[in-house]
């Protein structure tokens, strides 16, 4: 059976040690996405976005949803928070040859509604890619800002065909709200990888997340025994 001063020693090394490995995780070691070097979380973070990435693509599935819409007019007023937004959301639907109308916050709409969310969802199929510059040459305006206003219309519409008991079709706009435009946005600019092909780098990842966890209160354990301090559950 170990001594108090082996038990304390033991716990001292431990906690020692966790905290230089602390110490180098907050410090910028690892490769980042754009070139140079960010620390372990930094580095992590970006890991399990690009696994989440690779899973979170349904756009695809929502293009072949919607052509069941295609031909159906659709007219809709959109209230918008500022007039700004009212001006880039209408832009967004006269550049794709949908008749668009701004009065101040209000933006009214009228079209095939298939292929206003067709339009959305290519829109959004860039942005996953990263091809964020298309978007931007094609409108004129930031590529997030014109992600962001086709969210805001699809807000809108949500809104009116619940309203009007079209439910189908409001189930519709918000799976295309959920799982297209969305993901577009948050992960934008994130390279997506399979979990297939990182298996290595994520079982690694969690053993180390168990095992660290572990050191620390093993550290604590051996030095709360040393001091005649025993700890029980």
């Amino acid at each position: 059976m170990a001594s108090s001063t082996q038990l304390k020693t033991r716990g001292f090394l431990l906690i020692a040690s966790f905290f230089a490995v602390l110490v180098a995780i907050f410090t910028p070691l690892f490769p980042g996405v754009h070139g140079g070097k960010v620390n372990g979380l930094d580095y992590l973070d970006n890991f399990f976005n690009q696994l989440s990435k690779g899973s979170a693509y349904y756009i695809d599935q929502q293009l072949e949803k919607v052509k069941k819409v295609a031909g159906q007019e659709f007219a809709t007023s959109m209230k918008m928070k500022t007039p700004e937004e009212a001006a880039t959301t209408a832009k967004l639907f006269t550049v794709n040859g949908f008749a668009a109308k701004v009065e101040d916050v209000k933006v009214s709409v009228k079209g095939d509604f298939g292929a206003m969310l067709t339009v959305m969802l290519k829109d959004a199929d860039l942005m996953y890619h990263n091809d964020g510059a298309a978007i931007a040459a094609k409108y004129g305006i930031d590529e997030r800002l014109a992600l962001n206003a086709w969210y805001l219309a699809l807000t809108a519409m949500e809104k009116d065909l619940t309203k009007t008991k079209q439910f189908d079709q409001a189930k519709l706009v918000k799976n295309c709200m959920t799982k297209a435009i969305e993901p577009a946005y948050n992960y934008y600019k994130v390279e997506a990888k399979s979990v297939k092909a990182e298996m290595f780098m994520l079982i690694a990842a969690l053993a180390f997340y168990v095992i660290y966890t572990m050191w620390y209160g093993f550290g604590l354990l051996f030095l709360f025994e040393g001091m005649g301090i025993k700890l029980e559950h």
